[in-house]
């Protein structure tokens, strides 16, 4: 996701208000946020759902509704999202 920079705080302090939110929506197993090194601006999020189902239930929910409204408006860029699937763990 990539920020217009003076909304940055604005995003952060969203994130800090919903985190714990989101990390407890049945399924989700954890939530990350990261911020790239170069272009501050550029944050993502990586989430481990359950089920594919878990993750659409999310999607379809107020929380996840209130937290894009919140977000989406703050954005300079197009957003991109991606689901994967896991191949490898190390620990």
């Amino acid at each position: 996701m990539s920020f217009e920079p003076s909304k940055i705080k604005e995003f952060l302090s969203n994130f800090e208000v919903k985190k714990h939110h989101i990390r407890n929506f049945e399924g989700c197993e954890f939530l990350e946020l990261y911020r790239d090194k170069e272009q501050t601006n550029v944050f993502f999020t990586y989430s481990f759902w359950n089920k594919e189902s878990d993750l659409e239930n999310y999607r379809h929910s107020e929380l996840f509704k209130g937290v894009w409204a919140e977000t989406k408006i703050l954005f300079n860029d197009k957003p991109e999202a991606w689901s994967v699937d896991k191949i490898h763990t190390l620990k």
